[in-house]
């Protein structure tokens, strides 16, 4: 998730770290493999946390899983949360979960919400590039841009239409907005796909452009837009673009705790800090949901994940300790 950079302020002062219970109070079919989940208090009168366009909350499931998923509905609206939750190939127990077992009425436990993929509402033009599911994070950036009646374009790219989710939504956003929309259904008969160079070489100069969804999309859109300045570059990762670092061999020093441990071959700093007994939140163990950063006070982390940007990670004051190891002998954290 590089990108725009972080407000640990504003991410303190919503509470990320709280769990809460909420309840399922609708879901609905979207697209193939795509569904819709509304989430509410459990007081009839209470509010949610609010949150900034471009967040997400992680959705604690049974037997253990705890996955993340970006927040569609409008930043003003603290009355539910909105998800959409794309049945993955692969799942490994999130989205099948939800698809399968989930059910409106159910009571889930949520932490959140964070934001790593904040948008920049001072911009004078804004560029959205989406790929499947990669629709989700951007909707509610959309939504706030009708708000501050700023202008945007959005190029959505999926195989088939029957595939593309939220369709309605983004129609809606349009009609309702100075946004203008373009989709790309390359599986369908004489469609084509989305050239991400040329939607950047056309934009504005000053434009901000924001890219989620799959990794090869992001690497084209990464080298789309390596002249662009890095400030007006936004991405998001759904998947890791690294493997973790479970090679081993140095010390972790806790400063808070006064703890230390030896990272051993084949495990993580994480799972190194959980055995010695330090809690440590975490979700996605893959680095891309930034649940798990952790400030950095001595050595040199060595960087796995997909959240901290170039120039966060060039400082080292901070990693992601579910997939970052160490280039130095020693790293001292403050936890």
């Amino acid at each position: 998730m590089p990108g725009f950079r972080r407000s640990d302020d504003v991410n303190s002062a919503l509470g990320v770290a709280l769990a809460r219970q909420v309840r399922v109070r609708a879901m609905r079919y979207e697209a193939e493999g795509v569904c819709r989940v509304e989430l509410t208090p459990l007081a009839p009168d209470a509010s949610l946390v609010p949150f900034e366009a471009g967040a997400h909350i992680d959705l604690h499931l049974p037997g253990g899983p705890v996955r993340s998923y970006s927040l569609l509905s409008g930043q003003g609206d603290v009355s539910r949360y909105v998800i959409g939750v794309h049945l993955h190939p692969a799942s490994r127990g999130g989205s099948r979960h939800v698809h399968v077992a989930m059910r409106p009425g159910d009571v889930i436990t949520i932490a959140g919400p964070r934001n790593h993929f904040k948008l920049a509402e001072d911009a004078g033009y804004s560029v959205f590039i989406a790929g499947g599911i990669g629709i989700t994070p951007l909707l509610s950036m959309m939504r706030r841009l009708n708000e501050l009646r700023r202008p945007w374009e959005l190029h959505y790219a999926a195989r088939t239409r029957m595939q593309a989710g939220f369709l309605d939504d983004v129609r809606e956003l349009a009609a309702g907005g100075e946004g203008r929309v373009t989709i790309a259904l390359d599986g369908e008969p004489g469609g084509t796909m989305l050239d991400i160079a040329q939607v950047v070489s056309q934009a504005p100069q000053r434009a901000h452009f924001y890219c989620c969804g799959p990794m090869g999309m992001l690497e084209a859109f990464e080298a789309a837009t390596v002249s662009v300045p890095p400030v007006q570059v936004h991405t998001e990762y759904f998947v890791p673009r690294q493997k973790s670092d479970t090679t081993g061999g140095f010390e972790v020093r806790c400063a808070r705790s006064a703890k230390s441990v030896q990272v051993r071959p084949g495990q993580t700093v994480l799972h190194a800090l959980l055995d010695l007994g330090v809690q440590v939140p975490y979700a996605c163990e893959e680095g891309i949901c930034g649940t798990c950063e952790v400030p950095v006070l001595e050595g040199n982390p060595d960087h796995r994940d997909s959240v901290l940007t170039q120039q966060e990670k060039d400082a080292g004051k901070t990693m992601m300790v579910c997939c970052s190891g160490a280039k130095s002998d020693v790293l001292v954290l403050d936890i």
